[in-house]
This record gives C-alpha cells, structure tokens and sequence, in this order.
C-alpha cells in the first residue's frame, strides 16, 4: 500500500519495503507477547517465548483469538490455583504458555502440546510447565496438579458461551428459542 501511495515501484523500493514492514511486524508481535505476559504478571520469560506468544494474537482456533484465549486460560488457571493453595503464578504462566505450540507447529514436531512442551523446555521453563502444557488435552498424562488445573481452565475457556462460533451458534439457536417461548 505505501509503494502505491508513493508511486515509485522499483526493484530496490519493493525491498526496502519489505525489510520496513518486516521489522514493524517484528516489533508487534513481540509488543503483543509482552503485553500478554504483563497482563498475567509474568516475567522472567525467554524473548523467543515472548515473539511466540505475540505470534498467536494472529492465530485462531474455531474463530477464538489464541493469544486472547491463552490469556484467559491463564487467568482462570490463577484463579484455581488460588483456591486449591497452589500457587498462582506458575499456573498463569503455565496457562498463558498451554498453547504456544501453535505459533511454532512448523518448526517442532508432534501436535502443538508435544510442540509447545518442547520449546519451553529448551527456553528453560520447568517441568512442572512443559508437563502441563504437553498433557493439556491428555487426561491420561496428567501426572502432575499443575496439569490438571491447565486442563480445566483450558475447558472452562472454550465452553464458555462466545467463546467459540459453533458454541455461538448454539448459543444464538437457544436464545432463538427462549425468545419463541416468551
């Protein structure tokens, strides 16, 4: 859009362009991950975490924002946490990290939990993370609380009504139809 405002098309302006826009995307993604971390009081994560999270705001799953549902997740992770006496922190940071998988699922092997667990290994997250975010979906490998509670938060998340368009159209049809009762 800008080399047609400017007019001048050419071989060396197209790559300046590029290389502009390139490092202005670069820049939000690592914002949003930043921004997501802070909202959940999160430091200390590596910068390649960090680039990956802000990569899942441009990622969605059954029309759900990931970043904003990878935030939710580890809200309510909190939460739990809280209540069982555990600590909160690690299982925001375990939920904010439950999906980061799918920002890198062509650079890792295996579905985006086996993915996710693997690079925060490698970026130095604990055990007790990478084993919730790798057995997230698998209630067989849930060989820790931390993982359970992932589990849950990530259910209560995706069933929440809204949260997803299928659960949205369900959710319209029974107001529809609540509406024809009155």
């Amino acid at each position: 859009e800008r080399l047609l405002l400017d007019g001048r098309i050419n071989h060396a302006r197209i790559e300046a362009a590029v290389r502009r826009s390139e490092s202005e995307l670069e820049t939000l993604t690592r914002q949003y991950g930043e921004s997501a971390a802070l909202e959940l009081e999160i430091t200390g994560l590596h910068p390649e975490l960090l680039k990956l999270l802000g990569r899942l705001h441009f990622t969605t799953s059954f029309a759900q924002n990931v970043l904003q549902h990878s935030v939710e997740v580890g809200a309510i992770a909190g939460m739990i946490a809280a209540e069982l006496g555990m600590k909160p922190k690690q299982a925001r940071r375990a939920g904010l990290l439950h999906d980061i998988g799918k920002a890198a699922d062509q650079l890792v092997e295996g579905d985006h939990s086996d993915a996710g667990a693997a690079l925060c290994k490698k970026y130095g997250e604990s055990a007790a993370i990478t084993i919730a975010i790798n057995a997230h979906h698998d209630e067989e490998g849930q060989s820790n609380m931390l993982a359970q509670i992932i589990s849950a938060a990530n259910t209560l998340s995706t069933a929440r009504p809204g949260a997803r368009r299928a659960a949205l159209a369900a959710q319209l049809q029974r107001l529809d139809e609540l509406e024809e009762l009155l």
